[in-house]
């Protein structure tokens, strides 16, 4: 079997403005990337939109006619405080981000894939049940949580987190549902100041915030420490990665100092947990990272170990 990439030209519309880190050119950078002869057996695929079903397996009805009702006939506009930008292309953007988690989960399941690398924008991993955050819309990892319990019934599903940011809509979203593990391994005392370190007590949610004073390797030793041994206990069925880059060493927004080579040791950690109870079964999405080429090169390094599965 081979690894799937998802990604889509709606992708590309939404438009945030000058300046705006959560811009075109983070995807731009990395497609760019991918034609390079490394990614040779890469099956690169188009995103599906996802129905509104799905999406509201997760969000309301109200909620998606908020943002629905938001869409401007052209240009763009600021949504929420946090920094969220509205646009004429945001919508579909948002449909397909959350569909190419969905088509990636059947691919994985239906065995046409080991694996899949959404690459997709914009992010959802701060997008809580009835509330934008973060640059983010709809929650794509959580809508395909719910689409993998309904469609496929399985009963334990993981969620790790390695954006610099914590994921708290993902959190919000997930952290009742005893059947679904989440970790965050994320930057401590940022945006959005969630994310506080410890087990919760069914030990299905796991926090780890650091200090920028570790480095990279020093926080990849830690991930492998106190989140691996916790996923592993929980004997997942299937991984989710929400995959933020934005802890990379040169991203401007984060101040943590991971290389390439940390990022790889993380995925190898997950592969490995994945190949023990998951049969290899991964689902990754792009999450954060702001430096264009940095993105596009820590994306890299993760897609091309998830090609060696």
């Amino acid at each position: 079997m081979t690894t799937f990439f998802y990604t889509h030209p709606d992708c590309l519309t939404h438009e945030t403005g000058p300046n705006h880190p959560e811009s075109a050119a983070r995807l731009e950078a990395l497609l760019e990337r991918l034609k390079d002869d490394e990614f040779g057996k890469l099956v690169q695929k188009q995103a599906p939109r996802a129905t509104l079903d799905q999406i509201l397996a997760v969000h309301s009805n109200d909620y998606v006619d908020r943002i629905s009702d938001a869409i401007p006939k052209s240009g763009y506009e600021d949504f929420d405080p946090s920094g969220t930008v509205i646009s004429s292309g945001a919508l579909d953007a948002a449909y397909r981000a959350a569909g190419s988690v969905i088509a990636a989960v059947d691919d994985v399941m239906h065995r046409s894939a080991q694996n899949v690398f959404c690459g997709v924008r914009p992010p959802g991993h701060h997008t809580e049940t009835a509330r934008t955050s973060g640059f983010c819309f709809f929650n794509n990892i959580a809508i395909g949580v719910r689409y993998l319990q309904k469609r496929y019934n399985l009963e334990r599903i993981a969620v790790i987190d390695f954006d610099v940011h914590h994921g708290n809509g993902t959190q919000e979203i997930l952290e009742r549902d005893e059947n679904v593990f989440f970790a965050s391994l994320h930057q401590a005392f940022i945006f959005p100041n969630t994310g506080k370190i410890g087990v919760s007590s069914n030990r299905n949610v796991v926090n780890v915030p650091v200090v920028p004073s570790l480095t990279g390797k020093q926080i990849a030793e830690t991930f492998t420490a106190r989140i691996i041994p916790l996923l592993s206990a929980f004997e997942p069925e299937f991984i989710f990665i929400s995959a933020g880059f934005d802890a990379h060493r040169n991203d401007p927004i984060g101040g943590l100092k991971l290389d390439y080579d940390d990022f790889v040791s993380m995925t190898q950690d997950l592969m490995k947990t994945a190949d023990q109870f998951s049969e290899g079964r991964i689902v990754s999405a792009l999450e954060g990272g702001y430096d264009p080429r940095s993105l596009a090169n820590a994306a890299a390094v993760h897609i091309l170990e998830l090609m060696k599965a």
